[in-house]
């Protein structure tokens, strides 16, 4: 794996995201997600898993830089990835718990709505939630669906409407977030809540997880035609387009 590490302990495993500064989302990286997913879905002497980010970044979402520069079919390539990576972590079955370790917004935020139990470290600068209405990226049904099962329909659709970004003390006060703490504690707390889980008898727990979220994966839409075409069609809208190249120039210093 080149972006993801793993650290087996005794019944658990925890992950590591390490791309870059921010660990900004491109295709290769959603690939080692699911794949890392998949494996350890299927290893029986792993029964729960904890995934983190870097110092002060769990991820900064997409990264625009190597996205605006895939052509179309890279770029439906990609997005249908991404979807499927967040529908296979609302259907993982063992206990995940994300230790949020700094900013989570958007493709941060789409990987941490589906885990069991979210622990953020506390930061007056570090966000996290769901903005994709104000960077001109398409939300689908299914992260709207997630957000809804979380934060409540009227607290999730507000937020989205607005395209807002939560502060930790925020994230905790509306349901994002489930605790916070320093983030040099962030592993040992996250840690500590695995040991709860494991402690139940694990079909119980898998049986009672798969209820619980019953109607959330019953609801996903696998990659939906409708979704994708909205996706790509604000993607390669010129004037979106440019907005983002702009973006990217005034951030990156990089020309396009």
């Amino acid at each position: 794996m080149k972006f993801i590490k793993t650290e087996k302990k005794n019944n658990y495993t925890i992950v590591e995201i390490d791309r870059g500064k921010v660990n900004a989302i491109n295709h290769e990286m959603v690939s080692e997600i699911r794949s890392t997913f998949k494996k350890i879905e299927t290893d029986s002497s792993i029964q729960g898993v904890i995934l983190t980010g870097k110092p002060h970044y769990f991820s900064a979402g997409l990264d625009l830089i190597e996205l605006y520069q895939y052509d179309h079919a890279q770029s439906e390539a990609f997005f249908e990835a991404f979807g499927l990576m967040h529908i296979e972590l609302v259907k993982f079955t063992k206990p995940f718990i994300c230790a949020i370790s700094g900013h989570s917004p958007a493709g941060g935020t789409v990987i941490a709505v589906t885990a069991d139990y979210r622990i953020m470290a506390t930061g007056d600068r570090y966000t996290i939630g769901l903005n994709e209405v104000a960077v001109n990226v398409q939300i689908s049904q299914n992260l709207i669906t997630a957000y809804n099962f979380w934060l409540g329909t009227k607290q999730a659709y507000q937020n989205i409407m607005a395209g807002k970004l939560l502060s930790v003390d925020e994230a905790r006060q509306q349901g994002l977030v489930d605790e916070t703490c320093d983030l040099e504690n962030l592993i040992a707390r996250a840690e500590k809540m695995m040991q709860q889980y494991l402690n139940a008898d694990q079909n119980i727990l898998a049986n009672t997880k798969q209820k619980l979220r019953k109607e959330w994966i019953e609801s996903l839409h696998l990659s939906s035609e409708l979704d994708m075409k909205q996706t790509l069609a604000v993607w390669w809208n010129p004037r979106v387009r440019a907005m983002m190249k702009a973006y990217i120039q005034q951030f990156s210093g990089k020309s396009l």
